[in-house]
């Protein structure tokens, strides 16, 4: 089979750490083609869904001292050639948030291919239907207390209610602008102002979950099954735990009360064709549904001695 994926620039991926990574080793352990573009690199040409692609031939990174351990030139890439998507048995859209215009654009164009013929991964309408913040407020019945809005009134009010919250810039990643609430703070209004872009931008301030204390964790779903999951665990004076930011990562086991909520998720990320997904929850409460780029692999693989990349791959040959 052939698999394209729509990345950053390879140079500045992190082989031990990055999914997308995983993902294309999987798929060439098991014997198929790996190609990679990126999204300036997309066309459409006589009504078609094209882009320079370039083939990919990987050195996979090996575990030593429970490290991902990659050797300095990890791939070597082709010549770029135009190629109608069409002609390819995969696209996973790979590309890092935040969701630009150029990233919409993208999705309009991927759009164009027919899915009978190559499996977009995930789905374009899925990922404009699906803002990582909001998409999870139809999930509300297993989220903390949360309000979106750009009002510092209705903002305070809800912070001095619950005593403490967080605040997330709805295009955000990684941890990016999340920033904790107090109403006390001297900054109060300064805060909502920077993070609204004075008034311009709604926010969402969810519910403080002193839970968040022992970890945020991430979850793994493949065609809205769980398939595993890693705890990052917030390190030093800093609330969050995304590894972007230090967290540090710790196996776990999925609860039963995560796996009611997979369950409550899992029909509705099949229905918008979002096949593989991070869903983030802390004191068993869904905080995001990550769809863009989610992130985890690595470190479920290395904490627990599995593949899950295989697993994606394995689903894809079944799945054609």
């Amino acid at each position: 089979m052939k698999f394209v994926f729509i990345i950053d620039p390879l140079a500045k991926l992190d082989p031990g750490h990055d999914t997308s990574v995983a993902l294309m080793e999987a798929a060439q352990s098991l014997g198929h083609e790996i190609w990679v573009t990126e999204i300036h690199q997309l066309s459409v040409i006589n009504g078609k869904a094209c882009a320079i692609l370039h083939q990919v031939e990987l050195t996979p990174v090996e575990l030593r001292e429970n490290r991902w351990i990659a050797v300095s030139l990890w791939y070597q890439v082709s010549e770029g050639v135009v190629t109608n998507l069409e002609e390819m048995d995969a696209v996973f859209m790979r590309k890092d948030p935040p969701v630009t215009i150029q990233y919409l654009y993208a999705t309009y164009i991927l759009a164009l291919i027919d899915e009978s013929k190559t499996l977009v991964i995930n789905s374009p309408r899925g990922l404009r239907e699906a803002n990582e913040k909001m998409y999870t407020l139809q999930f509300h019945q297993v989220m903390p207390e949360t309000v979106v809005s750009l009002d510092k009134k209705i903002i305070r009010r809800f912070v001095e209610e619950k005593k403490a919250a967080v605040l997330k810039p709805l295009g955000g990643k990684a941890g990016e602008g999340i920033l904790f609430l107090e109403p006390g703070d001297r900054n109060f209004n300064s805060i909502i102002e920077v993070s609204t872009k004075h008034g311009q931008e709604p926010v969402m301030v969810q519910d403080y979950l002193p839970a968040a204390k022992e970890g945020d964790k991430r979850i793994i779903l493949l065609n809205g099954e769980p398939i595993g999951a890693v705890n990052r665990v917030p390190t030093g004076a800093e609330f969050r735990g995304n590894m972007a930011v230090g967290g540090r990562v710790e196996k776990t086991e999925i609860t039963a009360r995560e796996k009611e909520i997979c369950a409550l998720v899992g029909p509705k990320l099949r229905e918008d064709g979002l096949y593989f997904v991070g869903l983030d929850v802390i004191g068993g409460y869904l905080t995001e549904v990550n769809v863009t780029s989610p992130t985890g692999v690595r470190e479920i693989d290395r904490l627990n001695n599995v593949s899950l990349g295989k697993q994606v791959i394995q689903w894809l040959e079944n799945y054609k």
